[in-house]
This record gives C-alpha cells, structure tokens and sequence, in this order.
C-alpha cells in the first residue's frame, strides 16, 4: 500500500503560519511549534491593538491642540466649549494638524473662539 501523507495540505498549512510569522525574530519564525504559538498571540495583540490605536491617536490630537491652545491664552476645555458655541465644525484630527502645520490659522481659530466665548 502507498503511505499517505497529506502533505501539499500540510505544506500548504505550515507556508500559511509561516508567512503570518515574517518578521519574527529566533526560532519563532522558522519552527512549527514556536512559530503557530507566536502567531496566534500575534493575532490577538493585532486585533486589540487596532481599537487602541484610535484612542492612542485621540489623546495625541488633544494633548497637541491643549498645548496650541495654552500658546494662545486659553484652556483646552474652553476652546472645546467655544468651538460647539460658534458651532464651528472643526474635529480635533484637524485641529491638531492645524496647530502643528499651520500656527496662524490655529491663533484665527481660537481668536474667533474667544470673542464668542467674552460676548456670552
């Protein structure tokens, strides 16, 4: 009798966690039994680490636009509440961006927001 042995199955498998493992370092990437371990944690930090990523870049915006808005004489919190009062649009992604790239258009911003803020 011929031996079976499933193996363009099992070669197409390991080529499979193989190519998930590129990039890994020591014996977690060319061993079966290190590598399909590794993979799977891999996996799991990569589906987590895709919602904290949004938050990460949140508070990056909003500690960028508090310091911006500090340059300008006024509190984050302030110019938060202003910009919902002259009900100006403007998310904190371009916000940020505004204040990192574009330093007087950011000082318009905030000088609009604070005549709002001083006729109330």
């Amino acid at each position: 009798m011929v031996r079976i042995t499933n193996s363009v199955a099992s070669h197409r498998r390991k080529k499979r966690l193989f190519k998930c493992a590129k990039g890994f370092v020591g014996d977690r990437k060319n061993h079966l039994r290190l590598t399909s371990g590794a993979v799977v944690t891999a996996m799991a930090y990569n589906y987590a680490h895709r919602k904290l990523r949004k938050r990460d870049f949140r508070s990056l915006w909003i500690i960028r636009i508090s310091a911006a808005a500090k340059m300008n004489g006024i509190s984050y919190s302030q110019l938060i509440h202003g910009l919902k009062k002259v009900e100006c649009e403007l998310d904190r992604k371009l916000l940020a961006d505004m204040a990192v790239n574009d330093p007087s258009g950011f000082a318009a911003v905030v000088g609009h927001v604070k005549k709002a803020i001083a006729v109330a």
